[in-house]
């Protein structure tokens, strides 16, 4: 029987366990992304490990996030993570150099190499045949310091594709049937292997979208073939060097299957604020649009710009909405200028921002309340845009393109008949412009000895002790389901420019579902602590690592929920926070804010092998039983603070030497 392409790409990276699904597996990394948002954090983990060099092949620093420079912070964040490239030898890209997601893939993408990355859609990079996973940022500190990342093995999900799309579909249409067929939990603990002939359409920026976004769907990480579009695509990147074919086995077989005739798709739009909230265009044309935004990592390809351009080319977007457009690399934005789209979208009303992350996680261009907003980023949750009773809908390009002109949701079909607009053909170049100018690449003779540079916005990590063997917290706070790490720890102008200082960032803490709670938990700190409880999917959304610290600086212990995101529960592991699942998912219904529960022997019942923990709530006189799922490699890791406290006791500040000290080029 064959393989398929998943098992062969964790097959080639397997250090530790065996591919049986459940079953805690450690993989080799080849690759690392950062992006400035979660970054920051990485390099003073690097320092706190007492590392020298990084032991990847390659890793990249990329600063698109905290773009906006109101005051000093995130010009100190930007002087902090330069001079940490250049002292543990990182790729640095500059800022307005681009999106993590495209230029890695632009620039360093290989074929069959494995890529940790601390931001949830690093599995984008899976359109090149990579083995691409979003993780936390400690993790990644740890593959940089060339030790395995581990996950447990997850079932390989196939999903066939045939057929060729339609005019006025495109690759985001894929991914949002996807959710609409499966929800946000839909992919969690799955690999999602896309196959079959409908492939041969799709371009490998085509298949970032999808792989970009199988990060909403919970996925670990989605995996395309390295074909034939994939050799054109770093042709034209001229790295057709770096080009390996990776094809799953003929006879292949997948845990689960699913098939989508491409032909058959129709435009789709996730309303407000979910992307698993996903109908047909049609079925809310014509609700008023107030703003929409072009660009991400979610859409991020020269032809979907050219495409927007293309509808818009002599006209003007409607008077009542903003037009906004995130180019998201200045090589795209080179591109785009050369061949007049650049042109073409300024005439039409567009606003032209930096190349970087930007509307898409609040830093600017929030929205007015009560106006709908179209976008093509990845994510809509409530608030994240940087308003707080926004509205955001996530779609196409081509969706996007009509609301645009008509100032209302609109079918994109129907522009031909409403509008007289042709559905565009675009001429586009078969060679990038690569520019490779604002890539500083890592220096030999600066590694190790650059001071870094810290302002008075970068702190230092702080300590957190051992698990108590008794825990007698009350719960702090009870959440719902499909609680994201943006309502947990948001994103935005306000609070990303303190990143990397975990003593301010603390005072935003669930400041979207409650905003008392750091004041009220901060109390708790020095004493036995508090527990959130939350319902199913608690933790969705981004991977960042500050949702699991600024809590746990606030005195968190435990989390009881329903059922954890993928990330989000490593994060809680990683810094000591005892991630507890409800065996019976009523119990959850029986407790409410303010109860004191009691967890008593906790140590030794994680010793003992047995999964199960009981737990005492004291204010109602009832018992639940709650089950952890950590490998004995975690339990050691919670048992001793979390995962930094653990490397000391195992390394002792001692790693081994890298195997190459050349940077790759790019």
């Amino acid at each position: 029987m064959g393989q398929n392409l998943a098992r062969k790409l964790i097959g080639a990276h397997l250090v530790s366990g065996q591919m049986t699904v459940g079953q805690e597996i450690g993989l080799r990394i080849d690759q690392t992304l950062t992006q400035d948002a979660t970054g920051t954090l990485v390099m003073l983990e690097l320092e706190a490990m007492g590392l020298d060099r990084v032991r990847t092949e390659v890793s990249v620093q990329y600063v698109d996030h905290n773009l906006l420079q109101t005051d000093s912070k995130n010009a100190e964040d930007h002087a902090f993570l330069q001079s940490a490239c250049q002292r543990f030898g990182l790729w640095y890209s500059k800022p307005g150099n681009g999106v993590s997601h495209p230029t890695h893939m632009q620039r360093f993408g290989v074929p069959g190499k494995s890529l940790a990355g601390s931001d949830s859609h690093t599995p984008a990079a899976g359109s090149l045949g990579m083995l691409a996973i979003g993780l936390g940022g400690l993790e990644v500190a740890t593959a940089m310091a060339g030790e395995p990342i581990y996950l447990q093995m997850p079932t390989i999900w196939g999903v066939r594709l045939t057929g060729v799309l339609p005019p006025w579909v495109s690759a985001k249409d894929v991914i949002l049937e996807m959710l609409r067929r499966h929800g946000v939990k839909g992919g969690v603990n799955r690999i999602i292997e896309y196959y079959g002939p409908g492939l041969a359409g799709l371009t490998a920026m085509d298949r970032h979208v999808i792989a970009n976004m199988g990060a909403e769907l919970g996925a670990t990480t989605t995996v395309f073939p390295a074909d034939d579009q994939v050799r054109a695509f770093l042709r034209a990147e001229q790295r057709e060097h770096d080009f390996v074919e990776i094809l799953a086995d003929a006879d292949a077989t997948y845990d689960a299957d699913d098939e989508i005739d491409l032909a058959q798709l129709e435009p789709l739009i996730a309303l407000p604020s979910s992307p698993g909230n996903v109908v047909p265009v049609r079925e809310v044309d014509g609700r008023k649009v107030a703003q929409v935004v072009i660009g991400s990592s979610a859409n991020p390809g020269l032809r979907d710009f050219a495409v927007v351009a293309a509808i818009v080319r002599g006209r003007q977007t409607h008077h009542d909405v903003s037009f906004d457009v995130n180019p998201s690399s200045r090589q795209t934005l080179q591109e785009l200028t050369r061949m007049g789209a650049t042109f073409d979208l300024l005439a039409a009303g567009a606003r032209l921002h930096q190349s970087g992350c930007m509307g898409c996680i609040g830093m600017g261009q929030a929205p007015t309340v009560g106006g709908n907003s179209l976008r093509t980023v990845p994510r809509n949750f409530l608030g994240r845009s940087g308003t707080v009773d926004d509205s955001v809908y996530l779609c196409s390009p081509e969706t996007a393109a009509a609301a645009a002109v008509t100032g209302y949701i609109t079918d994109p079909r129907d522009l031909p008949r409403l509008l007289g607009i042709a559905y565009p053909h675009l001429d586009l170049p078969t060679q990038s412009s690569v520019n490779t100018a604002m890539l500083e690449p890592p220096t030999e003779s600066q590694i190790g000895l650059v001071a870094l540079v810290k302002g008075p916005n970068v702190s230092s990590l702080p300590s957190f002790g051992p698990l108590p063997d008794r825990i007698e917290a009350p719960v702090g706070l009870k959440v719902g389901d499909d609680v994201s790490t943006d309502e947990i720890l948001p994103a935005g102008a306000r609070v990303l420019p303190y990143r990397s200082n975990i003593l301010k960032l603390a005072e935003f803490t669930f400041g979207a579902l409650d905003d008392t709670y750091p004041s009220r938990m901060k109390a708790t700190r020095d004493g036995s602590g508090h527990i959130v409880v939350g319902g199913a999917n608690y933790g969705q959304g981004s991977s960042r690592e500050h949702a699991a610290i600024t809590p746990r600086y606030l005195g968190l212990r435990a989390v009881l929920a329903v059922s954890f995101a993928r990330i989000h529960w490593q994060n809680l592991t990683n810094f000591g926070v005892l991630a507890l699942e409800f065996l019976d998912p009523g119990d959850y219904q029986k407790i409410a804010a303010g109860d004191v529960l009691i967890l008593q022997d906790i140590r030794s019942a994680l010793r003992s092998g047995d999964t199960a923990i009981n737990v005492h709530n004291a204010t109602r006189d009832q018992h639940y039983t709650v089950r952890h799922r950590l490998s004995d490699r975690q339990i050691a890791m919670v048992l001793a603070g979390g995962l930094l406290p653990w490397l000391r006791q195992q390394k002792g500040g001692a790693f081994e030497e890298p195997s190459s000290s050349t940077p790759t080029s790019v």
